[in-house]
């Protein structure tokens, strides 16, 4: 692979060319938002929309972000709209697709939250979403094969891929797996340079490339500040939390620290967030605890949303919102504080082996999520058929929200 040009950089920081309206990135994520099943698979229809359907950026451009997001903490879904934001339109780009991606999953957890607080009872809400778990498989099988196909160019690629399934299947720590595969991309690349790569660059740039490195710091400088900004502002609201409402405050605390502890997405983040509310500070029992992660996983958007129902068990519609900010500021801080020091990383030869790794190790965590969905749906002759049509629609390249709108329509009836 090429090594980028200072144009290319200068476009993957958004500061080349047109950019995209703020509006049109929030309401292609918020509609994405609405059939964001299946947590991590959804990076592949992130991909879809922002790639081969908008062109907002290019695919290996994309596939460099998704190797970020899944090695910072942080839900890599979530982190994956905000990052194509990013690069379509900049900081505010990205904070129109972060919350548009987001806002379908917290809307409807607080209600189910709401729900629950009334019926105790989540099984009503779980049997109506059993046929809908279903669809997810589909949706789930559909990301790996085309990330697999998009990622996987030969038998080195696989090797990781590989161990990062059979270790996540295993309950292997996802930090160490993201490490293992960064090594194993240095080993197994490191013999299999193009020419192309192994070129020395060019010592003197060119008037261009000095004009085109200038916009990138500043774009570079932008986020830096953006991100210090969000900090300070946060700061500040827990300071404010912390005078006039001590439970709200301890709750958005605990919820920024397991974000920022999160290393391999919402589905470590979740067992975090376990252990500060069950286990350490005995805020609610376990059952309860579980019933927030069942409809954590039926809602649309990241298994992390489980902190809106904990916030709304505690403290009610604030707490939901107290809970899904501390959730989520983190992660999106981690992308613009990141993506600068990365443009600046990933033109190096030894970098780009190991985020190849990471890459394939992705593949490895969608077949992963793809096993443990399937062990865990309820199969039955008609499910079986449900799956299949769904996943064949997607196959053929049926519009995702047509997919999961009569899915959820014929599990309704006849499931």
């Amino acid at each position: 692979m090429e090594h980028p040009s200072a144009i290319q950089q200068d476009n993957r920081l958004g500061t080349g060319g047109p950019k995209v309206p703020v509006t049109q990135l929030f309401i292609a994520f918020l509609r994405l938002g609405l059939t964001a099943f299946g947590g991590p698979a959804m990076v592949v229809y992130i991909r879809e929309l922002a790639v081969e359907k908008h062109h907002w950026l290019s695919n290996d451009d994309f596939c460099d972000g998704v190797t970020l997001c899944q090695s910072i903490p942080g839900a890599t879904a979530m982190q994956s709209a905000a990052y194509a934001g990013l690069r379509a339109a900049g900081p505010l780009g990205a904070a129109a697709a972060y919350l548009g991606f987001m806002l379908p999953a917290l809307v409807l957890m607080i209600v189910l939250a709401a729900v629950y607080q009334w019926t105790h009872d989540v099984r009503t809400v779980v049997s109506l979403f059993r046929g809908l778990h279903l669809v997810v498989v589909a949706l789930v099988a559909n990301a790996t094969l085309n990330f697999g196909r998009n990622t996987l160019r030969n038998w080195r690629d696989c090797i990781p891929a590989t161990i990062a399934a059979a270790a996540l299947l295993l309950h292997g720590s996802p930090a160490l797996v993201i490490l293992a595969a960064a090594v194993l991309g240095l080993i197994l690349h490191r013999w299999a340079e193009t020419e192309a790569e192994r070129a020395p660059t060019s010592p003197l740039p060119s008037k261009e490339e000095e004009r085109s490195g200038e916009a990138v710091h500043r774009a570079s400088r932008r986020m830096l500040i953006v991100a210090a900004v969000i900090v300070l502002v946060a700061a500040a609201g827990l300071a404010a939390l912390f005078v006039f409402d001590r439970k709200l405050f301890n709750i958005g605390l605990v919820m920024v620290k397991v974000d920022a502890l999160g290393f391999g997405g919402g589905f470590a983040s979740v067992p975090l967030m376990l252990h500060e509310v069950v286990d350490v500070r005995g805020w609610m029992d376990e059952r309860v605890f579980i019933d927030g992660i069942a409809l954590g996983q039926v809602t649309p958007g990241p298994i992390a949303i489980t902190a809106a129902f904990v916030g709304y068990q505690l403290a009610g519609p604030a707490g939901a919102l107290v809970a899904t900010a501390g959730i989520f500021t983190t992660s999106f801080v981690m992308v613009l504080a990141t993506v600068p020091w990365f443009d600046r990383l990933r033109r190096s030869r030894v970098f780009r082996r190991a985020l190849r790794g990471v890459l394939a190790s992705f593949v490895g965590l969608l077949l992963a999520v793809t096993v443990q969905f399937s062990l865990s749906a309820s199969w039955s002759v008609a499910g079986v058929l449900l799956a299949a049509g769904a996943f064949t629609a997607l196959r053929l390249k049926v519009d995702i929200l047509w997919v999961v709108l009569v899915g959820a329509g014929i599990s309704v009836f006849l499931l």
